[in-house]
């Protein structure tokens, strides 16, 4: 694996995201690891021993999407400059660009009026968008900006660094299983236990390099305060039902000054959710885009340190 693989992959991703026409024509690797995903739902969720076929259904997902990767990874690693078409493959499952185009937009439509925004950010989020004002429209964006710094780009990069294309796609994989098969409903809640666990271990450590990333970033945002940040995901992550979601929702309100989290409604049903930070929770547009600056500098710091990571091996 070329060292310059992962810095490659984050810069080429983050200038030009997932192309319209290549999604168009051949949809994405996620939309397709979805459709396998679902095929063994719908085959194998049913009956007894729905934890063991859990475990199977991503056992198989893992390994086509293995026997793929590294089958890519080998073919390449035989041309002159394989590894830049790689990277080129790395980008598909990095989410920088879309992420804060998507994150934008709420800002944009909340300029307009509350139901846009809304309608916006329930592309984004799972809550109950009739029942959020334009200050829980904004916060459901943050925080959703906030998670997705940490499984959308810092995990990813973290398993790019370390696997190459076949890590980077692993990821992928557990986590889109975990998004799929991972909630506790009650027909998942056995099918979908391996996804969930394997989600949070391979989640453990790149939640709180988010959060220490979130806290170097606000040295250099204006207004943001960077001991905050790392203060406040100290001591309000372990709140949040997630064992890693809490870190960069917590980091983000730490270093911005507000409160994220609290009660919120899913399919009609109010949860009682923790806060985190202990800001404001009045928030609008402009602390979204507050946000966006701050994640802005995240992406900067970790191309720098994913640089610096490639130029000491390089040496």
């Amino acid at each position: 694996m070329h060292v310059f693989l992962a810095p490659l992959a984050l810069l080429l991703e983050r200038l030009f995201g997932y192309p319209s026409p290549v999604y168009k024509a051949i949809r994405h690797p996620v939309v397709w690891m979805g459709a396998l995903l679902d095929w063994l739902d719908k085959t194998l969720n049913k009956g007894t021993h729905q934890r063991l076929k859990g475990v199977l259904a991503l056992l198989i997902l893992l390994a086509v999407t293995a026997a793929i990767t590294v089958a890519i990874h080998l073919g390449l690693s035989l041309i002159p400059f394989g590894w830049v078409i790689e990277a080129i493959f790395a980008t598909t499952l990095l989410a920088q660009k879309e992420l804060a185009r998507a994150v934008r937009a709420v800002a944009d439509a909340l300029d307009t009026s509350l139901e846009a925004g809304r309608r916006q950010v329930s592309q984004i989020v799972g809550r109950d968008p009739e029942t959020l004002d334009s200050a829980g429209v904004s916060r459901a964006a943050i925080e959703s900006l906030a998670e997705s710094t940490s499984d959308g780009i810092i995990a990813p990069l973290f398993w790019l660094v370390l696997g190459g294309l076949p890590g980077i796609a692993l990821y992928k994989a557990i986590n889109t299983a975990d998004s799929m098969i991972g909630h506790k409903t009650e027909r998942h809640l056995q099918f979908g236990w391996a996804a969930a666990r394997l989600d949070d271990l391979v989640n453990w450590l790149p939640a709180r390099l988010s959060a220490l990333l979130v806290a170097g970033a606000a040295f250099w945002v204006t207004g943001a305060e960077a001991e905050k940040a790392w203060t406040t995901a100290l001591r309000d992550a372990r709140k949040h039902a997630s064992p890693n979601a809490g870190w960069p929702e917590a980091a983000f309100a730490g270093a911005l000054g507000y409160t994220l989290g609290g009660p919120r409604s899913y399919a009609g049903e109010t949860i009682d959710l923790p806060s985190l930070g202990n800001g404001r929770r009045d928030l609008g547009p402009a602390d979204i885009r507050n946000a966006l600056a701050l994640y802005g500098m995240v992406l900067n710091l970790a191309l720098g340190f994913a640089l610096a990571i490639a130029v000491l091996l390089y040496r």
